[in-house]
């Protein structure tokens, strides 16, 4: 698996990282360790968890799997902000917080660094000087060689590089943003932000719930039984409407026609579309099962043509909003 540099930094991590929120809910222990060892045999190094995962057991499990591991050589991103406990500062960016939030990490993880902590969504509670600065503090405390964001706008993550910059404070080396062929809203601020800035890409969601995995065709009437985009409309969080639409069948098709082109799967394609976008590091994978895992690690080591890749662009489009139609149309004007 190639490994590929984080944004500007020295940071070297698998151009797949293995996402983990799975372990300690629809996937159990035996399993998830099963699931990390093949990961590492493929040659991936880089592993995405978060303290609200599973109520923290998912850093558990995988604090577990690394005690049998050479620790350096893997690379180990967490996340802080979503509440392990019932205290009113068990959430949040705020400096109690997350100086709890890293020492139970830590202990869950069993490790005495982490190589990636990411603040998992934005505070607009807290101000940005008192993450930042208590973020800066775990890099030259040794306990986090790295930060990183995600679900941040774009005008409060330029604010916190900024910052960061003027108060020499330890800069966000990445964002993890929500972005496949179904949802490319972060092409219009954030990417760009990110190249311009030198932070690495690490999406999630790039197979959109399993939407972008082979399972969905065009003319289901509905989510399969026993599928988490099922349990999410039950509840009453309507995203089979949003999704299940004709623009999604008409992705899917093109997805469909050059996955049998190259022999490979829906996933593999849809993947590996996310893999060769601008700035991407690493799309990350988060399989409830070895079988989904399998499949999925096969999106590494070949590459899609240009004139895929371009058919995939086409086809995934939506209509932009303003300003950002005004300045497409400006570029085309002589």
């Amino acid at each position: 698996m190639e490994q590929r540099f984080l944004g500007r930094s020295g940071l070297r991590v698998s151009e797949l990282c293995l996402g983990t929120m799975t372990f300690g809910n629809e996937t159990d222990e035996k399993t998830a360790h099963r699931m990390l060892d093949t990961f590492a045999e493929a040659g991936g190094t880089f592993v995405d968890t978060a303290n609200g995962y599973a109520d923290g057991r998912s850093e558990e499990i995988l604090g577990r799997w690394m005690a049998r591991q050479s620790r350096d050589d893997l690379v180990i991103a967490t996340k802080v902000y979503h509440r392990v406990g019932s205290g009113p500062n068990d959430r949040g960016g705020g400096r109690k917080h997350i100086i709890a939030a890293v020492e139970a990490s830590l202990r869950r993880l069993r490790t005495d660094y982490i190589d990636l902590y990411q603040t998992h969504v934005l505070d607009e509670n807290t101000p940005l000087e008192e993450t930042l600065s208590t973020l800066d503090m775990l890099v030259r405390s040794g306990k986090v060689r790295f930060v990183g964001a995600s679900s941040y706008p774009g005008w409060q993550l330029q604010k916190a590089i900024d910052l960061a910059g003027q108060r020499g404070w330890e800069a966000y080396v990445c964002l993890q943003p929500l972005y496949n062929l179904l949802d490319r809203d972060a092409e219009w601020e954030l990417i760009p932000l990110c190249l311009s800035e030198g932070l690495g890409l690490i999406a999630w969601s790039p197979l959109r719930m399993g939407f972008l995995s082979g399972r969905y065709r065009r003319g289901m009437q509905a989510p399969p039984h026993a599928t988490r985009i099922e349990r999410l409309n039950d509840s009453g969080d309507p995203i089979w409407n949003h999704y299940g639409t004709e623009h999604t069948w008409r992705v899917l098709d093109v997805v469909e026609e050059i996955a049998r082109e190259t022999e490979r799967s829906i996933a593999q394609v849809s993947l590996r579309w996310v893999s060769q976008r601008p700035g991407v590091t690493a799309p990350i994978v988060g399989a409830r099962t070895l079988e989904q895992l399998e499949d999925n690690l096969a999106a590494a080591g070949w590459s899609l043509t240009d004139e895929q890749m371009g058919r995939l662009n086409a086809v995934s489009e939506h209509r932009l909003p303003h300003p950002y139609d005004v300045l497409a149309w400006a570029r085309t004007r002589p």
